[in-house]
């Protein structure tokens, strides 16, 4: 862990809080951080962090054709990647777009949004975080939806009673601590990441001491970034700006295995989350995946986990059921 912790505490993230969102049920929208969000608080970043804080009531996040994930009062949900997403009591084929919801930031405040049925409320806040120092390979094997308790990380007084002041300054109409807010959203980044990278499995954790070189973590990089891609170790070189056998000297040295064996892991460890996480076709998981065929790809997930892909997210269908 001390690799990652390192590279955390080298990243130094300027952001904000732009959107105070009241809701009522039943209600969807469609949401994305823009530029144009980001535009009163920073110059344009050319990478955003999305999060929102649950300070009442409890939502539904859904990304792409993940499952959704179910948001209560006092979570955070973070997106690394910014992706766009569905937010709502319930999730709808037809939501609404924020876009055209939201009411224009007066002088010193956020932004708001008050919409739905009138059924149970629930209140948000919105805001986006971005750093100048590179942390690609970060961001890229962090998962795309992180959902953080303010009261399970070891900052959580100090967390928890900060996003209380902040919902009441909301509540009362005032907002005074703004940069306060955007320091706090910083320290959640950095809580979740840490939680989420010790509670990996060790095999998982296998890129983490490649953090430290610039070149490993590059390569590791575009590995995340492109799964799918027909790598070689010679591409992958040539990609960083290493000679093959510097390149493969050093991420096997670091990570502690070559360049195409942690691909392989890579692949299917992100099979295996997407097979968990979402409802999307074994076919299409293995072309994402990067083999040619759904046949190949059970083969090779079958040696990986014991079971074929199909026995093994049916048994882990059971097991979050029986979780919940």
């Amino acid at each position: 862990m001390d690799a990652a912790l390192d590279v955390l505490r080298m990243i130094r993230f300027t952001g904000g809080i732009f959107l105070d969102a009241e809701f009522s049920a039943p209600w969807c929208v469609v949401a994305q951080v823009t530029p144009e969000d980001c535009r009163p608080f920073t110059p344009v970043p050319e990478g955003i962090l999305a999060y929102h804080y649950v300070s009442a009531g409890r939502l539904l996040l859904q990304v792409g054709q993940g499952l959704p994930v179910a948001v209560p009062a006092g979570h955070i949900v973070l997106l690394p990647r910014n992706d766009s997403h569905l937010l709502g009591s319930e999730l709808t084929d037809h939501p609404v777009s924020v876009d055209q919801l939201l009411q224009p930031m007066s002088e010193g405040g956020l932004a708001r949004i008050v919409h739905g049925g009138g059924g149970e409320t629930t209140r948000l806040l919105c805001g986006f975080l971005y750093s100048e120092t590179p942390c690609v390979a970060l961001i890229g094997v962090l998962p795309s939806v992180m959902t953080f308790d303010v009261a399970e990380g070891a900052a959580r007084a100090w967390i928890e009673s900060s996003f209380r002041f902040a919902a009441a300054e909301l509540a009362a109409g005032t907002v005074r601590s703004p940069a306060l807010l955007a320091r706090l959203a910083e320290l959640l980044f950095i809580e979740a990441a840490q939680l989420y990278l010790s509670r990996l499995p060790p095999e998982q954790r296998a890129w983490v001491g490649g953090l430290r070189d610039p070149f490993v973590s590059r390569g590791l990089a575009q590995l995340h970034d492109c799964p799918e891609r027909h790598w070689t170790t010679q591409l992958l070189a040539r990609q960083v700006g290493l000679s093959r056998s510097a390149f493969a000297e050093r991420f096997t040295e670091l990570v502690g295995m070559p360049p195409m064996r942690y691909l392989a892991k890579l692949r299917m460890q992100a099979a295996a989350r997407r097979l968990r996480e979402s409802l999307i076709p074994i076919a299409r998981i293995a072309l994402e995946a990067g083999y040619e065929s759904e046949a190949s790809f059970s083969k090779a997930f079958k040696r990986a986990f014991g079971t074929p892909p199909a026995a093994w997210r049916r048994e882990q269908r059971v097991l979050h059921e029986a979780d919940s």
